[in-house]
């Protein structure tokens, strides 16, 4: 039953259309029109349906403005259903203003639960998922996507990102690099698909494989890295940090004196035989 005024945000397949459910069709072919990321990709996924909606192109780098217009409509009485590419709206996807201003003008938001390829990666990672961070996309420049992990690498909950293709062999060097190649961590790819795989190792190996193996290059990938159980390598993670990053205004000595006292790691390990060199 469809109620005027609502916003529904509607989980969509990540790759197997039978993961739609039945809610979700009967909502998205009764609502008055559906917002999409990509309308020409969700025109194709109600079509596999037999389904035929006006649709509303809302993606980054148009919500700013489209969603004032899309709460008028809302008020108007009229049932509008939120829909991402893939997977669950909002999660590393546009459309957190739209939900915000649709809540803050006291209008009914409802959620249509259903795929996440975070969540169905974590599901058979095998990897302690009690408690997990969720990190989406990593920078794609490695200078930054180092600095990112830096800030990551003490962190002692499972570690959850999103990487594309052409990123995914230098996002893994860089973990085997910031983290240390012996942390554990999973690699499922194209979840829910035809060529679905899931490796799990270190993340030293799991380097090695897709480098070696062009076939676990293609297609899209949830990466899951176990969190920093060792508490000093943790400090050592996040002193190494701080010194880096206060290296950039004080002198060497005087950086890691403060990053040890910031962090608790030792000022020698940080310092190294760099004393007397100011």
């Amino acid at each position: 039953m469809i109620s005027p005024g609502t916003l529904y945000v509607v989980a969509t397949p990540i790759g197997n259309l039978a993961d739609l459910s039945p809610r979700a069709r009967e909502t998205l072919a009764a609502v008055d029109a559906v917002c999409a990321e990509d309308t020409r990709h969700t025109r194709q996924l109600l079509a596999a349906f037999g389904l035929e909606r006006p649709l509303v192109a809302l993606h980054e780098h148009n919500e700013a403005e489209f969603a004032a217009r899309l709460i008028a409509r809302l008020r108007a009485g009229e049932s509008l259903a939120l829909v991402s590419d893939a997977g669950t709206p909002l999660v590393s996807d546009p459309g957190y203003r739209l939900v915000r201003e649709a809540r803050a003008a006291g209008l009914r938001v409802s959620p249509l639960p259903g795929a996440c390829a975070a969540i169905a990666a974590l599901s058979v990672a095998g990897v302690p998922s009690d408690r997990f961070c969720f990190e989406g996309f990593l920078p794609a420049k490695s200078s930054a996507r180092r600095e990112r992990l830096q800030q990551l690498a003490r962190e002692t909950r499972t570690l959850v990102f999103y990487e594309s293709s052409h990123r995914i062999e230098e996002s893994l060097a860089d973990m085997a690099v910031v983290f240390g190649g012996a942390r554990e961590a999973v690699l499922a790819r194209e979840l829910s698909k035809l060529f679905e795989t899931v490796l799990g190792d270190t993340l030293g190996e799991l380097t090695a494989k897709v480098a070696a193996d062009e076939n676990q290059r293609k297609g899209e990938f949830v990466l899951i890295v176990r969190g920093c159980e060792d508490d000093a390598a943790a400090r050592l993670a996040e002193g190494q940090r701080l010194y880096a990053k206060l290296g950039e205004y004080l002198k060497p000595s005087q950086a890691a004196k403060l990053a040890a006292e910031l962090s608790g790691a030792p000022r020698k390990a940080l310092y190294g035989g760099e004393a007397g060199q100011d």
